[in-house]
């Protein structure tokens, strides 16, 4: 474990960003899999790459999870649905360096109903397309549709400050 925990904490982190609350015990997860699944352990690729592998099945698992959770009550869904760019204006690259444009995403995201935000993140950091999301989730792809649309909406209202 001494080996290769740094490995498998700092993948988990940054998969799960900005839900840093939940990196240790998803990483304990990890652990604790591997050490339940070590006879499965054939030795025919890295300890390292067998515990990253698990890492990443546990964070898929995290986000197919959340996104099975009922949706928040929309409080704005009015407003919502009647913004047109479904996409934030990220242009502040120009006026923001690198690193206060992703702390003010991981603010956002954070301060998003967790659905919302790990709907965005299995989207666009994950590179998930709507039909996998629907299949892994158990939801129908409509309603991946519109939870993403919902997510984008509330993510753009408040990146703007409204």
């Amino acid at each position: 474990m001494d080996l290769h925990a740094d490995a498998v904490y700092s993948y988990v982190r940054y998969r799960l960003l900005p839900r840093r609350d939940l990196v240790d015990d998803l990483v304990q997860d990890v652990f604790l899999s591997a050490w339940e699944n070590l006879r499965s352990y054939r030795g025919d690729s890295p300890v390292r790459a067998w515990l990253l592998g698990i890492a990443r099945h546990r964070v898929e698992d995290f986000y197919r999870s959340r996104l099975r959770e009922p949706l928040p009550p929309d409080d704005d869904a009015g407003d919502l649905a009647n913004l047109a760019d479904p996409a934030p204006d990220l242009r502040l690259d120009e006026a923001l360096d690198q690193e206060r444009l992703s702390r003010k995403t991981s603010e956002v995201l954070e301060s998003l109903p967790e659905i919302y935000g790990i709907a965005l993140l299995w989207r666009y950091w994950e590179k998930r397309s709507t039909k996998e999301m629907a299949e892994l989730s158990g939801r129908s792809e409509k309603s991946i549709e519109r939870i993403l649309a919902r997510s984008r909406a509330l993510f753009k209202k408040r990146w703007q400050g409204e």
